[in-house]
């Protein structure tokens, strides 16, 4: 199919791109560093733990709060990849033969998406290694460990959604990481807002943060309602960039 030659193509460019090994090497150098002084913080308190009656263990310890900041630390990169998607197709003056191609704009976005979402299972696969080397020394709950894991590949994705539609807006990939991140951190930050409404406006916000819905899956709450409101948050946006790209091609 053609979503998915656009998107080996659209992965193959990721990976001929610097910025994209040297956004790898950061967030890997960034999260192993918060992954050791995590696992020292424990190993400083095991003694302590293992006197208390069910004691939290070395996921709920070591983990989680790392997947927590995994989270900043990926708000501040995801932009970078997504900011060259379809604005550089746009600076390049290239969108117009994708317009021409027999692609329907739905196919484009798709495949786009599809080709950010294969960098950051590489990239999700290198921050899995940490935690499940210490399978070596301890035991891992396992089920937690899925679910927060799980709550990163949907914020990660949620974030890519959000970017590639802002990529759409301009022809400056440097606006769209700038965008990109600002509506993130305001989707992130969305609840704060909260403290200083009615009790029904606090939840209507409440239940738009991106922060609430990811802070319960690394809790390892399932609920479907989260998943519902990432896959709504991802359908959304791509809905989105397909429109504009339309609105794009009939000015063509």
């Amino acid at each position: 199919m053609m979503i998915f030659h656009i998107a080996a193509r659209e992965l193959r460019s990721l990976f001929l791109s610097p910025l994209a090994w040297l956004v790898l090497a950061v967030v890997s150098f960034i999260m192993a560093w918060l992954f050791l002084a995590q696992l020292d913080q424990y190993m400083a308190v095991q003694a302590q733990l293992a006197l208390m009656e069910n004691a939290p263990g070395v996921t709920e310890v070591v983990v989680m709060p790392v997947l927590a900041t995994a989270a900043i630390v990926l708000m501040l990169v995801v932009p970078l990849l997504s900011m060259r998607l379809i604005s550089e197709e746009r600076r390049a003056r290239t969108l117009p033969l994708l317009f021409s191609a027999p692609l329907s704009m739905t196919e484009i976005i798709l495949g786009k998406y599809l080709g950010l979402l294969g960098f950051f299972a590489v990239m999700l696969g290198l921050l899995a290694l940490m935690p499940l080397s210490l399978t070596l020394g301890g035991g891992l709950d396992f089920g937690l460990l899925a679910a927060g894991f799980l709550a990163l590949a949907l914020l990660l994705a949620a974030f890519g959604a959000a970017g590639l539609w802002v990529s759409t807006l301009t022809a400056q990939p440097t606006i769209a990481a700038v965008g990109s991140f600002g509506l993130v951190l305001f989707i992130w930050i969305i609840d704060w807002a909260g403290t200083r409404a009615s009790d029904q406006q606090a939840s209507v916000l409440s239940w738009l943060s991106l922060q609430r819905h990811y802070g319960a899956l690394l809790r390892g709450v399932f609920d479907t309602a989260d998943l519902a409101y990432f896959l709504l948050f991802i359908a959304a946006f791509l809905v989105f960039s397909v429109r504009r790209l339309d609105n794009d091609r009939l000015q063509h």
